[in-house]
């Protein structure tokens, strides 16, 4: 689990710090692997996978309909204009491999899944700026719509994960294995 939470951090900063430095491919890189060897680590590989994908394309609407309403500007990064620069949808990637190792606890609390994502989603958002990864066009709307966003989304994130969970024991003749953490 401690391994886990470490390789996220270290993703998150060299996504942000690499679209800071306008080397957003570093960051990028450097998640999808450390996404890969949380894949490659699962019991059950294709849900992990599954999960990362779909965090990917939530995160990538979500995101985008950020900068495409003019809320949010990315420094590097962005393949299409008026999109979420790839970076950032890395980095839902990112936290979608903490859902069933780090985070497996929000399972148990819905309205702290809520309350995180409401509070620890437009912090993760500052950082970045604060870093020089992006800036807040309009920071009440913008900071608004995360906390909206990201306390409606992590519920459904950790669902998800419940449903696509990779890191679940696998029961072997009624023995109920340990389950492996990243």
């Amino acid at each position: 689990m401690l391994a886990n939470f470490i390789l996220f951090q270290i993703g998150w900063f060299a996504c942000v710090l690499g679209g800071a430095h306008d080397v957003p491919w570093l960051g990028t890189g450097i998640a999808l692997a450390i996404v890969a060897w949380h894949i490659g680590r699962a019991v059950r590989p294709r849900g992990e996978l599954i999960l990362v994908l779909m965090s990917a394309g939530i995160g990538a609407v979500a995101d985008s309909a950020l900068v495409a309403i003019g809320w949010v500007r990315y420094s590097s990064g962005t393949i299409i204009a008026g999109t979420a620069p790839v970076w950032l949808v890395a980095m839902w990637m990112l936290f979608a491999t903490t859902l069933n190792v780090s985070l497996r606890w929000l399972r148990r609390f819905p309205l702290a899944a809520i309350a995180f994502g409401a509070i620890g989603g437009p912090l993760a958002y500052w950082g970045g700026a604060r870093l020089g990864a992006m800036e807040f066009a309009a920071p009440v709307a913008a900071t608004t719509a995360l906390a909206v966003g990201w306390g409606a989304l992590t519920p459904i994130l950790v669902r998800l994960a419940q449903r696509f969970d990779g890191y679940a024991p696998v029961a072997v003749a009624g023995v109920e294995p340990e389950p492996r953490h990243a």
